[in-house]
Order: structure tokens, then C-alpha cells, then sequence
């Protein structure tokens, strides 16, 4: 199999011709007849035993052709590709345009390309970083927040419901005499002031005291989801069975040593106070990161083949699945519950999709500019990273992961650092000054 010639046709495509000869076509139909002959069965011939020539009589010249040719593709396609110097980033389209025993074939080979990006003004990007300044009434709020979540439940029997504790309630709704069907419930857990009930109806359970039968008056939503019911005044007769309230623990040593590795409420304060100035740190940090990754992305503004977006669409949508199985729920069983199919779930990750594979082709160009280059050394360095993270060897890591694509990465990653390394830190904006979300806070405790 030879190239016989390449042509840019259109922006990021490729044809090739590729040519077989027909000495090379002729082995390869011979060698396609021997695999497939112990299968093949004609009258008077015992199976494995017809001849080339009779199969060829019979089902026509071509009967081997096609498996002859794709055997050759396979063997010879990626060595014209390398050849052609070109970076495929889709499976190449191939079309059958001549073939006869006398003369071989000859095949258009169309190719989408890796797609050749242009950028400037990578250098003094823009971006803002705001650290929040941590002050005591964030730890206050912290301390508050785990005092809350240790709290424990005290029986009340001396005194009425109010807002705030949690009742055991037998309740039944009524439109007039007509019992609402569904709307009855025994035993129910309600905190009162939770929301969990129609508007008016927790703050008339408030008052009432254990065992005493009583009616609530309220009215249901106009935008309630059982039409028939929407707007209607109700009437439900309830009954309490149990009141609990909250009690916090108190703020003290044992509290603190009970909750954490510290002794003393002073060496708990200071270090959420640490932990939370550490999160606002790496919350500026972040929002700065995504401000340039934005200006990045949108600076890309070459034609990108949209089969990279699928495929970066695929591999986002595969990593969900993966995360569902290792929560014990398939894909199949998500999709049901949300009532999506997989397409239109996949039609969810393309726009992050395209930002992503914008964001990649955007730093793999200003590492070739910059000549940003991974060592062996960090190479070899990120090998025994992922090998202690995933509790391999080295051998098994480089056994399972191109190290082409793992230095490109630690490139990519290097780039990323230029260009913040670069970026000009501006003054924020007064509401892009972000609190630490709840997964940072969290690391506080």
C-alpha cells in the first residue's frame, strides 16, 4: 500500500489517495480465502475444501475483496497516516474508487486533522484576585454550624409546641367532610418552621400540647401540583404524640475533644480560623484561574472539527457514568429516574466540552510558542505520583498510560502556570468577592 498523494481540501480535512498494487492485492485476497475457507461449504466439496476459483465463479470475482481490503487498511493505513505527517483527531472515512486483479485498488482516505490554532494576548491577561478577609464572626459562624450539626434531641413533655422543636404528629386532611385522599399521616416527624408542610399550617401546630386533638385551617398553593386542590382551604385534624427540642452542646474543653484532635476551645478557634483563611486563599485562587481560563478559551477562535467536541463529550459523559457505578447506580437506572436518553444527556456536557478542548489546543499552541518542555525527570516524577495515588508500580502505571499523553499533560499544566505567571491581578470587582463555599468550610472542622 503506497500514498500516491495528499490534499488539503477544506480547513482541518485532508484527502489521501492511497494506492495497493496488484501483486499486494492478490496476497491479500489469497490470504483472506485461506481464513475463511474452513467456513465455506459447497454440493460435492466437504466444508473447507472449495476452491478459490469455484468460490469466485460462483458468488462473483469481488467475494474477497472487501476483507482483503480492510486487512490491508489495518496494517498499512496508520503507517500512509504517519507517513502524511497528519494528527487525526476522528476516525478517517475511507472510499473505495478503482479496483480489479490487473491493477490493485485505489482508495480516497478522507482525514479530519488536529486543527492548527492562532493566539495572542496570552500574556497580561486581566483577572481579578479577592482574598476574603476571615473575621470572628466567620469562625463564630463555623463554631455555630458544628455545634448545630452535634446537637441532640430532648423530650419535652411540660409545655406546648413552638416554632422550632420537632413534633411526632398524627394528622388527616378534610375539603368539607371529604377526606383528601393521601393526606393522611401517622407518626409523621415535622420540624416546625422546616417548610415541609402547606403555608400556615406548622405555625398552627405551634401551641398545641401532647395528646390534645385540634384542627388546622390552611389553604393549599395556587401552583400546588395536584390541580384539583390548588387554591382550596383544608382543614386538618391533627393530634401530637411527641415534642423534642434541640439542645446545643456547650462550647467548652470537652466539647472541643469529643469533636476534634485539639484540647482547648482557644486551639480549636485558631485553627478553623487557619483552615478558613486557607479555603479563602484557595477560593481567590480558583475564581482567578477560571477568569483566565475564560479569556482563554474565548481568544480561540479558529475552526475546531465538532468531532472533538463529541468525543471530549463522550469521555465527559463516561467519567459520569463511572461516578454512578461507584455509587451503585448504572446509567440506565439515572436516565430512567430523570426520563432522559443518553443523547440528550451527552447534548448537556458539549458546551463544557467545547470549552475544554478550546482551553487544551489553546495551551498545547503557547507551550510550542513559549517552548514549554516536560523533563524525563517529571515525567518519571508523575509516574511515581500516580503509581503511590493508585497504589500500583511504576511498570503498571507506564503499562497502562501513553507516556506521550502524560508528558503533554504535565506541558499543558506548565503553560497553564506561564500564563497565570503572566496575568496582571486587578482589583475585584465589590460582588466577585466570594464567600468560601460549604465544601470549604467543611475542611474547618
Amino acid at each position: 500500500m503506497n500514498l500516491k498523494s495528499s490534499t488539503k481540501t477544506d480547513v482541518n480535512m485532508t484527502k489521501l489517495v492511497v494506492e495497493i498494487d496488484a501483486e499486494s492485492f492478490e496476497k491479500a485476497v489469497e490470504a483472506t480465502y485461506r481464513r475463511q475457507k474452513k467456513n465455506i461449504s459447497l454440493p460435492g466439496f466437504r466444508k473447507g475444501k472449495v476452491p478459490r476459483g469455484l468460490c469466485e465463479r460462483i458468488y462473483g470475482e469481488n467475494v474477497f475483496y472487501e476483507d482483503a481490503i480492510n486487512m490491508l487498511l489495518n496494517l498499512e493505513l496508520p503507517r500512509i497516516i504517519e507517513e502524511s505527517k497528519l494528527e487525526l483527531v476522528d476516525a478517517p472515512k475511507v472510499e473505495l474508487t478503482a479496483v480489479s486483479k490487473e491493477e490493485g485498488a485505489t482508495l480516497k482516505v478522507i482525514c479530519v486533522t488536529k486543527p492548527e490554532i492562532h493566539i495572542e494576548g496570552y500574556k497580561g491577561i486581566e483577572a481579578p484576585h479577592a482574598v476574603q478577609e476571615i473575621t470572628d464572626v466567620d469562625v463564630d459562624q463555623q463554631i455555630a454550624s458544628i455545634r448545630q450539626r452535634n446537637a441532640r434531641m430532648i423530650s419535652v413533655d411540660d409545655r406546648a409546641a413552638e416554632m422550632g422543636d420537632e413534633v411526632t404528629l398524627d394528622f388527616e386532611c378534610f375539603f368539607g367532610d371529604e377526606a383528601f385522599e393521601g393526606g393522611k399521616g401517622e407518626d409523621y416527624q415535622l420540624k416546625l418552621g422546616s417548610g415541609q408542610f402547606i403555608p400556615g399550617f406548622e405555625e398552627q401546630v405551634a401551641g398545641h400540647n401532647l395528646e390534645e386533638d385540634f384542627d388546622v385551617t390552611a389553604t393549599f398553593p395556587e401552583n400546588y401540583q395536584m390541580e384539583d386542590y390548588a387554591g382550596k382551604e383544608a382543614v386538618f385534624k391533627c393530634r401530637i404524640h411527641g415534642i423534642s427540642r434541640e439542645e446545643l452542646p456547650e462550647l467548652d474543653d470537652e466539647f472541643v475533644k469529643d469533636t476534634s484532635e485539639f484540647d482547648t476551645v482557644d486551639e480549636w478557634k485558631a485553627d478553623i480560623r487557619k483552615k478558613l483563611e486557607e479555603s479563602a486563599v484557595n477560593n481567590a485562587d480558583r475564581t482567578f484561574e477560571n477568569v483566565i481560563v475564560e479569556k482563554l478559551i474565548e481568544k480561540v477562535e479558529d475552526p475546531i472539527p465538532h468531532c472533538m467536541f463529541e468525543r471530549r463529550a463522550d469521555t465527559l459523559l463516561n467519567q459520569f457514568a463511572s461516578q454512578l457505578k461507584a455509587q451503585g447506580v448504572s446509567l440506565n437506572l439515572y436516565l430512567q429516574y430523570t426520563g432522559m436518553d443518553q443523547d440528550s444527556l451527552k447534548a448537556t456536557y458539549l458546551d463544557r466540552a467545547e470549552g475544554e478542548v478550546k482551553l487544551r489546543l489553546a495551551l498545547e499552541q503557547i507551550a510550542a510558542q513559549e517552548q514549554i518542555e516536560a523533563s524525563d525527570e517529571e515525567v518519571e516524577e508523575e509516574i511515581a505520583k500516580i503509581a503511590e495515588e493508585d497504589n500500583m508500580t511504576a511498570d503498571e502505571v507506564k503499562a497502562r498510560v501513553s507516556l506521550d499523553d502524560l508528558r503533554m499533560d504535565l506541558v499543558v499544566t506548565k503553560a497553564m502556570d506561564f500564563v497565570k505567571d503572566q496575568a496582571v491581578v486587578t482589583e475585584p470587582a465589590e460582588e466577585s468577592a466570594e464567600e468560601p463555599s460549604q465544601e470549604e468550610t467543611e475542611a474547618a472542622e
